[in-house]
This record gives structure tokens, C-alpha cells and sequence, in this order.
């Protein structure tokens, strides 16, 4: 809030204002508090800050600073207390005025409820302690203890219970849950349990949506939410750890929380890696959210580029990752983008290349696309560029190329970056080993549980430490080659016997099968796997055992036929389909993978691929000269991967040859030009050039021939001197006739000749927009014929000609008529004649002509002949003439003269009747006659002063047949004035308690009623209505089963009529203004009174409601004053005044133009 202390500021100076604000601040007990703010005035304003409920006198809790350099005043609180949440004002002050800003600082108690607890811990809690302290189980690091063996981290189930269930597998998989029929068991219990300590504050929750990155360097994560109580108060955790936040978007905190309507969106802007971490959402003490943030330490070693293509062209970014992703996030125009039609994501094997192909650009896909991997981004713009050559109305063809790209060997870098990333984990796996050799003798480990802790029994606390064996390597599962040795081995922690065992049964050694024992180690190898050989093999020493399974197998093959047959390079034509069949032998674990050119394809789009037990199909639809290149197909399964590679060639016409087209020689008789072959042939040889040609001023092209694939010239020998030819070139091969080439500008045959000057041109007629003239063609055009004209113009005493059309639009007839023309200005004009070498000599000039009109009798132009105005307000009948020389101006009322308060408002082209303040005496038919030298013409207005129609007169009801009732009133003392008032009957009975319409424009002053139900009570309103609305509604007598109840005395009350009669006031004054000059001012102020009050402007004591460069309204007591450019004549003091028949109010203001 600004006060200014004086009307007018001297120049140069000026008031308090605050050009960046203090910002709402909550946050957690004990932290550092503070707000900041920026003000400007001239003389420099004081600072002052306060509270609404406190003092901040006490320099030990605030302190107020300012920083010189950065003009920011400080206001800080250190170590704040709940006791100071409160709301703040900052005052600045100079001698001109005062601003304030209000600002609200909230504190979040820690440990309240704890302390709380602990003061009512001898008095009875309802639902035990469970209530009183927080719900969810991660604590912040400090308070963590170290995890027993078996048991799981708390994080999960919080993780599970804000899941989809879709991604339920994938969290289990991160924290080494395999047990998911326990694992659901136990979450349905615990989500039983949390709905119900939700239920107690929040209504509903939907739509939870984990943590993401975004291009702008942000993350957020989202919740639907309605709370049963607003004031309820919401916490964020960290890795349990409470965090503070702001609920505005400023750029003094971190973290932020909005709220727009139901949805509830947590932001942090500047990300660090340090921001990774554990999320949760309470709210009191319920957990109401929770989400983790996983922040991988990834960088973009190359980054998307920006990328120009054509319209109808693919679009392709790439960029080169730091350490190996599966997915990062594409986003387009700050919407993020999926694999689809539309949008093809690529991936490499290594999964450092990554790549966003925009598939078939139109204009509309211009903008900016981003990539997203962790908290890094980077950004490019993509430039759709239309294609000119389509033609016009019509989709042009696909484009089989593709624009964009880094423009550096991707492939190199991904290279170079995987033997880095090698190289750093064999240095890794050399620390981790030297670590272990330096390290003690590890402590005897425990035996290895399958279940989590709460299921595995505890151990007794006399259980003997490193008294039994214990395998410390166990078995595992192993897929072996048939014919291959493999072996399968276990280590104890010391030396001890062991027995085999084979599906159950114990096995020793014998033919093909060795049991060694060597130590602490006992081996069980097979020389010669054979399928006997699978199955379930389990060691046993003492309590302890292992177990695993060994499967035997083949590495894929492929049939030596098939292979053969999908060897063979496949071509096709650009729009064919290509199909790649293999067949294989049926493997349960068997994963087909297809490629093409090195990069995984993937059904969606233009492909499909199709994999059957027993073979896999892949489908190129409507191939692209892209999709040319190696395919191949990888069959994998545990034992091995067996690969197949083929071909794909698919033909195009060619490609537009190279460019630009050089011009050898020209002559009178013969042009020759040259190009160069096209960048691509389509997939074979050129085997000719067509050549067209086109006249300059011609629409039509030309077929010229042939010229031989292993040429690239022509002469063309049928030229006419001077003129102007274009040319085509396109290129062809055995798939047809590619895009053409064509030359940039015409190339002229021999030098230029110029035509002689046509005769001088001759007005036709003139008038105030526009000159007409007429001129013949030149006597001598010297050869070469004319095919336009091209006019100048000249203004009388100046020496400049001006042309109106240029040289490449000639006028082809020989008269024209000029508009670009000033109303009164003297002009001359002259001609050139064109032909194909340009414009020639110019003509003589014209005779001086003058822009004016022609003798016109007078006639209206789209006149209104009926207005309707509300009584009071200010009437202006506005009426456009046409007529040379100006008419002279006559208004009538009913054909007699005007009554001196209409005024009447003259200008060129325009008369404009005013009424000030109307009446309904002032409705009648005004006549406007327009008269000059000419003739006259006259139009009729009828103008329609009224207002709000009167009520009608008491309404009486009669029941004249069953089920019916007829209603009577007396007409509204306005029927008789106003010939268009008519009536409306509204209806409501004791059931509805709603009015309802049951009758509309009726111009009688009765109506029958149908479907009255006996023991319902019914009420009747009767309204008149006109232009203006409705009138106050007459209330019919109560009809129906109350209708003869013994009406109540009123024994010693006496009734008080109650009347709304009262002089004007003023409800809102009129305000200072002081706006430039030229600039638009708005006046408005609110005036209240009954009967409603006349309102008349002033300026400088001079009434102002007739002037025509003021527009004044007044509706329903809001009086308005709009000037359109504010002049410094308007300046002055404004008076409103409003009177009535019990007084009179007014209210006034200045307005100063600033120049």
C-alpha cells in the first residue's frame, strides 16, 4: 500500500515504492530467519520494520541491515523461535509519502508433540503412544543403527505404500526381496493401518506421482489431496530429517511447496548431487507420501545440437552420456516425449549413445527439445524450414533424408568412454582386493537365511561362536555346454567332510563325475556334460548345506539353409515393405534382439517386429532411403549368443543435382549452362538429366531433353535476344524422375534493350481517393515487345517520383486507376513501358491534377432508425453522410424545431444529436435533412426514452374449474405509455420453495393456471417487463389448504412503515490522475440516493455533459468520464455533482498532464 502525503510531487521526485518485496517465509524452529527487500525514491526513503503482536526493539532476536552495494534491507532473526511467528510490516518513508508491505512468518515447532507427550505421560491416551509420535520408520542418519542380517530397510515398505503396484517387482528387486506373497501380505496389512491414521486429516489422495527432473535444472513431485482441515499443518522430510520451505516461488529458498487447487507440488531448484536422498510428505504427524531420489553422477560429453530441417524431413539429436543409462528423459516444447509414431528413442548396446529422431517434421514441431539424465540437461532448438517447392494447397512428399546430428564420430567417444569406465573399475576391483589382503581374518559368518529378519528365528544368545562348520561359498545356479567340463565347487571355514547329493539322492564319484576335496574346499567336477547330468545338486556338511541347479544346454543355432537364404541382400523401392524372416529351433530362455546399422530396433512406428517360438519376422513399413543398411538378427540364452547378418537396399529417385547452376555463356542465340550431379542417387546410377525452361513473365514450363547421366551442361540454342529465361534441371534413374534444381535468378539472352516512352498519360476522372488515367503504347518499343507499364507519381513542388507498382508487377492495360492518393494534394504522374529487359524511357508528365471529389448530392451511410435509452441517461444519435461541397445540417423533433437542451454536434462526414440527462418526454421521431448545392436527403430516428416499468396493480386469484385457477391484476401505470411493456406470471408452491416461470410475454392482464394440486399451498408473482427489465413483482394472495386460516391480531403492535427516500452520497470519490500527455484517463466515482439522483460533470465549474470529447455514462449509481488522448487543456480540477428532490452531493479531483 502506497500513501502519497501531497497532491502534486515536484518534478523529479517522488514517493516510496518497493521494487522487490519481503516473501512469506515458513521454517523450522531454531533455523536462521530473514527478509529482504529493495526500495526506490527520491529523497532516499527510511526503512522501519514491525510486528503485529510484539515488539522488535530486542537486538539479541532482530536485527535490521542494509547492503550499500546491492540496496537490499535486511531483516534478520537468528535462532528463530515459535514465538515469533507472526505477521510482519516494512515501512519506507520519505517526505512525500509512505509504502508498506505485509508479510507472514511461519515457524514449525520440533519436538512439541514429543514434549507435550511426555508432560501428559500420567494421564490416559486414547490409542496409546503410537498417536503422538511419527508414523513413518526412516529416521534421519544420526539416529539409523546398523541393520541386522536378514532384516530389510524401512525405506521399502514407505516406498511400497506410495507404489503402483506396476512397479512393485522393481522396488522389491532394489532391496532383495524375492518373497513377494509374503511381501503382500504384510503391505495390505500395513496399508490397511496407514488409511486409517490418514483418514483422521485428510479426506482423499490420488494421483501420486514420484519425484522427477525437469529441463529448467528443477524437481518435483506431485499429490492430490483434500485435507478435512486447511489449517492442518504439512512437513517435509529428508532421510528423515526435517526440511524448511516457502510456499511462494521465491529465490530465497530451496524448497518450495504450491498449491493449486486439490494438487500439492513440491519443488527444489538449483539440483546438487547432495540432493539425493529419501522424500516423505507429512501431514501433522501422518505420513502421507513418500518417494526416493536417486541422482546417478552422470554428464553429457557431447550434447544435443541444434538442428535445421525441411519440412517433411526426419529431425535427429543425439548425445553422448558419461557412464552407461538404459533411458533418459526427451522432452519437447516443455512436454515430455514417449516412443511412438511420432518420436523414435534409440538406445546403443553400450547405452552411452542416445538419440531422439522427429519423425516426418512439420512447421508446427519448431521449438525447443531437451534430455534430461539425472540432474544434467542440455538443450537445442529444432528449425523447421516450409518447403517451397510443394505446391501450393497440396501435402508435399515425404523426405527420405535426415537433418541434424552432432556432426562428430559418436561412436569414437562412446568408445574412448568405455575404456575409461574400464580402466577405473579394474583400478576399483585392485583397491577393493588390496583392501581385503590388508584387512583381518573376517569374523566366522552366520548362516545364510532366505527369508527376511522378522521371519528368520532369532539366534540364542549361548549360541557358540566359530565352534561348527559354516560354508562360507556356496553353490549356485550354473548353465554348462553339452560336451563341456564344468564343475561345482564350496568352501568351508575349515577343514570337514561333506556328502553330495543329486535330486535327493546321494551321489559319489564314478564315470564322468570327480569328487575332489582339497582342504576347505570340496569340488564336484563333470568332464563331459551330457543332459543326465541336470538337475538339483545339494552339499551337506554337519547342519549346514547348499544348493544349486546345473542345466545343460546348446549355444542357438541357425539352419545352414535358413541362413543361407536371409544372407542374401533384400532391395526394395522407397513406399515397399521389407520383411526379414528366421527361423530357430523353440528355447524357453531364448531373447531375439534385431539391429540395423549396429542400433537395437524396436517395435513402434514404421516397424514391426514379430517374435513366435519357432521363428521372428521383421517388418519395414513403406521403407525410407534411411532405412538402407545392415540388419541383423542375435539369438541369446544363457549358454551363448549366435548372430546373423543381411542387407537392405532401398531405391529412390535421385536427389536434386548440386547447385547453383552456372552460366558458361550468353549470347543473342544461345545460353549455356552447367551444375553438378546430386549428393544422392537414390541407391543407382544416374542415367539422365531433363531440362525445362520458363519464360520470364511466363507461368508455363518447358521441356527442352535429354542430356546423358555423365553430363552435367546444356546449350540451349532457341533464346530471343533480351528476353529472360529460368531453367530446371532434374536428375533420373531406373526409379523415375527426382527433385529439380533451378537456376536462382533469369539469365538473359544478349544484352538488354529497353523500350521507348509511351505517350503522355491522360486523367479520366479524379476525386479525393483516387485518380484515374489513361496513356497509349510508345511509338517505338525497338524490337522487343512491351508487356506492361510502370507508373510514378510526383507531388507539385517537389522533384522526387515515386513508383507504384514495381518492375517485376507491370500494369498490362493502359489505364490505372492511383489511390495511394491525399485528399487535396496537387499531383503529376507519368509512364514507363516494360518489357523483358526491364523498364524503358519514361513518358512526359500528365497534366496536375488535384485529389478532390467530384459535386455530390447528400446521403446517409448504414443509419440506425430506432434507439432505446434508459431514463437519466445521455442520449447521442450518431449519423455518417457523404456530399460535395459540404451540406448544411437541419435536425427536427416531430417536425417541429429542438428544445434548447438537445444539442446538436457538426463535423465533416458526421452530425451527432446529444441529450445530456434524458426524459420520457424526450422520446420522439427526430428528422435529419442534409442540403447543399446539389439536392438534400432527409432520415427519420425514432428515439425511445423509458425505464424500469412500474409494478402492475393487485393481483386477485379465482378458481373457476377443478385444477385451474385464473389470475387477475390491475395493468402497471406504465402500459398505457410504454406500447411494448408486457407481463410475466412466475408460480412456487409449498413443496419446491423455487419460483419458476409458468407464463412469459403477455400483453393481457390475465392468465389461467393449470395443474393446481389440492393440500399444496400456491404463490403468485406478477412482473412487468419493457427494454430497460423487469419491474418490482406484484405477490398474489396464498392459494391452497392454508388459505382460510384465522389471520393472527397483532394485540399492541403498532406497524412501521419503512421508507427509502434519501438525499444523494457519495460512496467512492473521485481519484487524483496526473497521466502524460496523449495518454487515455478513466474517471470513476459511485453515487447513491432515492429517487435516483441527476449527475452532472464539471470542469473548472463548467458543465462538461454535452462535450463531445468527454464520453460520460452512469449506471446503477457508478458515474464514469473516459478521455480517449488527454490534452493539456484538460487539465484542471473535476467536480461531480449529484442531486435529487431531498439535495444534493458532490465530490471533486484534479487532473494534471504531465508533458
Amino acid at each position: 500500500m502506497i500513501t502519497q502525503f501531497i497532491e502534486t510531487l515536484p518534478e523529479g521526485k517522488s514517493h516510496p515504492d518497493f521494487t522487490r518485496k519481503p516473501i512469506a517465509l515458513t521454517i523450522q524452529e531454531g533455523k536462521f530467519a530473514f527478509f529482504k527487500a529493495i526500495v526506490t525514491g527520491d529523497p532516499k526513503p527510511t526503512v522501519a520494520w514491525s510486528r503485529n503482536n510484539g515488539d522488535v526493539s530486542d537486538t539479541s532476536k532482530y536485527q535490521s541491515k542494509y547492503d550499500a552495494n546491492s540496496n537490499e534491507h535486511t531483516f534478520e532473526m537468528p535462532n528463530v523461535t515459535a514465538a515469533q511467528a507472526d505477521t510482519y510490516k516494512c515501512f519506507a518513508t520519505n517526505e512525500f509519502g509512505q509504502a508498506t508491505v505485509t508479510v507472514v512468518l511461519n515457524v514449525i515447532e520440533v519436538g512439541y508433540k514429543k514434549n507435550k507427550a511426555q508432560q501428559n505421560a500420567t494421564e490416559p491416551i486414547n490409542g496409546g503412544f503410537k498417536k503422538i509420535l511419527r508414523k513413518s520408520k526412516v529416521r534421519r542418519k544420526s539416529e539409523q543403527t546398523e541393520k541386522k542380517d536378514g532384516e530389510l530397510d524401512p525405506k521399502l515398505w514407505e516406498l511400497l505404500l506410495s507404489a503402483d503396484k506396476k512397479d512393485y517387482e522393481r522396488i522389491c528387486a532394489e532391496y532383495g526381496v524375492t518373497d513377494f506373497r509374503w511381501m503382500l501380505k504384510k503391505l495390505n496389512e500395513m496399508k490397511k493401518e496407514r488409511e486409517e491414521e490418514q483418514a483422521e486429516f485428510v479426506k482423499n489422495i490420488s494421483n501420486l506421482r514420484p519425484i522427477r527432473v525437469h529441463a529448467d535444472g528443477t524437481a518435483s513431485f506431485e499429490i492430490d489431496m483434500d485435507l478435512i482441515e486447511q489449517s492442518s499443518s504439512i512437513y517435509l522430510y529428508k532421510d528423515g530429517e526435517m526440511i524448511p520451505y516457502t510456499k511462494e516461488l521465491g529465490d530465497t529458498m530451496k524448497h518450495s511447496l504450491r498449491k493449486v487447487g486439490r494438487k500439492y507440488i513440491f519443488t527444489m531448484r538449483d539440483l546438487r548431487p547432495e540432493d539425493g536422498g529419501f522424500y516423505q510428505l507429512d501431514v501433522e504427524n501422518v505420513n502421507i507420501f513418500s518417494t526416493d531420489f536417486k541422482i546417478p553422477m552422470v554428464d553429457f560429453l557431447v550434447k544435443i545440437q541444434e538442428v535445421k530441417a525441411m519440412e517433411r524431413e526426419d529431425a535427429v539429436f543425439e548425445c553422448v552420456l558419461s557412464i552407461p543409462l538404459a533411458k533418459i528423459s526427451w522432452s519437447g516444447k516443455n512436454l515430455p516425449l514417449e516412443q511412438g509414431d511420432k518420436y523414435d528413442i534409440e538406445v546403443s548396446e553400450d547405452k552411452l549413445i542416445h538419440r531422439l529422431v522427429v519423425k516426418d517434421c512439420m512447421v508446427v514441431d519448431k521449438g525447443i527439445y531437451s534430455a534430461t539424465a539425472g540432474i544434467k540437461s542440455c538443450s537445442a532448438w529444432l528449425v523447421v524450414e516450409a518447403d517451397k517447392d510443394a505446391d501450393q494447397g497440396k501435402k508435399s512428399i515425404r523426405k527420405t533424408t535426415k537433418a541434424g546430428g552432432s556432426g562428430i564420430d559418436l561412436q569414437k567417444v562412446a568408445q574412448e568412454q568405455q575404456e575409461k569406465l574400464a580402466i577405473q573399475k579394474e583400478e576399483m576391483k585392485e583397491q577393493i582386493k588390496a583392501a581385503e589382503e590388508a584387512a583381518p581374518p573376517p569374523e566366522t559368518p552366520k548362516p545364510r537365511s532366505h527369508k527376511p529378519a522378522d521371519m528368520a528365528p532369532a539366534p540364542s544368545a549361548g549360541e557358540a561362536v566359530n565352534s561348527d562348520p559354516v560354508i562360507t561359498c556356496g553353490l549356485s545356479d550354473i548353465y554348462c555346454l553339452r560336451g563341456k567340463s564344468a564343475e561345482l565347487k564350496v568352501i568351508m571355514n575349515m577343514d570337514c567332510d561333506g556328502t553330495w547329493f543329486k535330486n535327493g539322492e546321494p551321489i559319489s564319484a564314478g564315470a564322468g563325475i570327480s569328487i575332489i576335496k582339497d582342504s576347505t574346499s570340496h569340488m564336484l567336477t563333470f568332464k563331459n556334460c551330457q543332459d543326465d547330468d541336470s538337475g538339483l545338486y545339494l552339499f551337506v556338511s554337519g547342519d549346514q548345506s547348499t544348493q544349486g541347479k546345473v542345466i545343460v544346454g546348446d549355444i542357438p543355432e541357425f539352419d545352414p539353409d535358413d541362413l543361407h537364404k536371409f544372407c542374401k541382400p533384400l532391395t526394395v523401392s522407397v513406399g515397399q515393405n521389407a520383411t526379414f524372416k528366421m527361423p530357430f529351433a523353440p528355447q524357453e530362455t531364448l531373447i531375439v534382439k534385431w539391429s540395423r546399422n549396429g542400433i537395437e530396433v524396436k517395435d513402434g512406428g514404421g516397424v514391426k517386429v514379430v517374435k513366435e517360438p519357432n521363428h521372428s519376422r521383421l517388418l519395414f513399413r513403406d521403407c525410407l532411403r534411411a532405412d538402407t543398411g545392415e540388419i541383423k538378427i542375435q539369438l541369446k540364452n544363457p549358454f551363448g549368443t549366435a548372430e546373423a547378418t543381411s542387407q537392405l537396399f532401398v531405391l529412390d529417385r535421385p536427389g536434386p543435382p548440386e547447385g547453383p547452376v552456372e552460366t558458361l555463356d550468353t549470347t543473342s542465340s544461345l545460353i549455356v549452362i552447367k551444375w553438378k550431379p546430386p549428393k544422392d542417387d537414390g541407391g543407382c546410377p544416374v542415367t539422365n538429366y531433363v531440362i525445362e525452361r520458363q519464360q520470364a513473365g511466363h507461368s508455363l514450363w518447358t521441356k527442352l531433353g535429354h542430356v546423358p547421366g555423365d553430363k552435367t551442361s546444356f546449350r540451349d540454342r532457341n533464346v530471343t535476344h533480351g528476353k529472360k529465361y529460368s531453367y530446371r534441371i532434374y536428375a533420373e534413374n531406373s526409379e523415375g524422375l527426382g527433385d529439380s534444381l533451378e537456376t536462382a535468378d533469369s539469365i538473359m539472352a544478349g544484352v538488354m534493350i529497353l523500350s521507348g516512352p509511351p505517350g503522355a498519360p491522360q486523367v479520366v476522372s479524379a476525386s479525393k481517393t483516387c485518380i484515374t488515367l489513361t496513356w497509349t503504347p510508345p511509338e517505338d518499343d525497338r524490337g522487343v515487345p512491351v508487356i506492361g507499364y510502370q507508373i510514378e507519381k510526383r507531388r507539385k513542388d517537389t522533384n522526387q517520383w515515386i513508383s507504384l507498382n514495381a518492375v517485376n508487377e507491370p500494369i498490362e492495360d493502359v489505364n490505372y486507376a492511383v489511390k495511394d492518393v491525399t485528399e487535396g494534394a496537387e499531383y503529376e504522374f507519368r509512364v514507363l513501358a516494360i518489357n523483358e529487359s526491364g523498364a524503358g524511357d519514361p513518358s512526359p508528365p500528365s497534366a496536375i491534377v488535384c485529389a478532390k471529389n467530384p459535386n455530390m448530392r447528400p446521403y446517409f451511410k448504414d443509419p440506425e432508425d430506432f434507439i432505446v435509452v434508459r431514463a437519466g441517461n445521455s442520449v447521442r444519435v450518431t449519423l455518417l453522410y457523404e456530399a460535395e461541397p459540404p451540406p448544411e445540417i437541419t435536425w427536427f423533433k416531430d417536425d417541429e424545431a429542438l428544445p434548447p437542451w438537445i444539442k446538436i454536434i457538426n463535423s465533416e462526414g458526421m452530425s451527432q444529436l446529444v441529450i445530456p440527462s434524458s426524459k420520457r418526454s424526450d422520446s420522439a421521431i427526430y428528422t435529419i435533412t442534409a442540403k447543399n448545392s446539389v439536392g438534400q436527403a432527409s432520415f427519420d430516428v425514432e428515439v425511445r426514452v423509458t425505464d424500469e416499468p412500474k409494478s402492475p396493480g393487485p393481483v386477485e386469484l379465482e378458481q373457476t374449474v377443478h385444477g385451474k385457477v385464473v389470475i387477475t391484476w390491475a395493468p402497471s401505470p406504465d402500459q398505457e405509455l410504454d406500447d411494448r411493456l408486457y407481463y410475466t406470471v412466475a408460480q412456487r408452491d409449498s413443496n419446491t420453495r423455487v419460483w419458476k416461470t409458468v407464463a412469459d410475454r403477455l400483453f393481457t392482464n390475465t392468465h389461467t393456471v393449470s395443474n393446481i394440486l389440492p393440500g399444496l399451498e400456491y404463490h403468485f408473482r406478477i412482473f412487468a417487463k419493457n427494454d430497460m427489465g423487469l419491474s418490482e413483482p406484484s405477490q398474489s394472495p396464498t392459494w391452497g389448504m392454508n388459505s382460510n386460516r384465522v389471520p393472527i391480531t397483532h394485540n399492541g403492535i403498532n406497524k412501521t412503515h419503512i421508507s427509502f427516500e434519501r438525499p444523494p452520497s457519495i460512496l467512492v470519490p473521485l481519484k487524483l490522475h496526473s497521466p502524460p500527455k496523449g495518454y487515455q484517463v478513466y474517471m470513476t466515482c459511485a453515487v447513491r440516493g432515492f429517487p435516483t439522483p441527476t449527475v452532472s460533470w464539471f470542469l473548472n465549474n463548467q458543465c462538461i455533459n454535452s462535450d463531445s470529447n468527454y464520453y460520460i455514462t452512469n449506471s446503477f449509481g457508478v458515474c464514469c468520464m473516459y478521455i480517449l488522448r488527454v490534452r493539456p487543456k484538460d487539465s484542471g480540477e473535476y467536480k461531480v455533482v449529484a442531486i435529487n428532490s431531498f439535495g444534493k452531493a458532490e465530490c471533486s479531483t484534479k487532473l494534471i498532464v504531465r508533458e
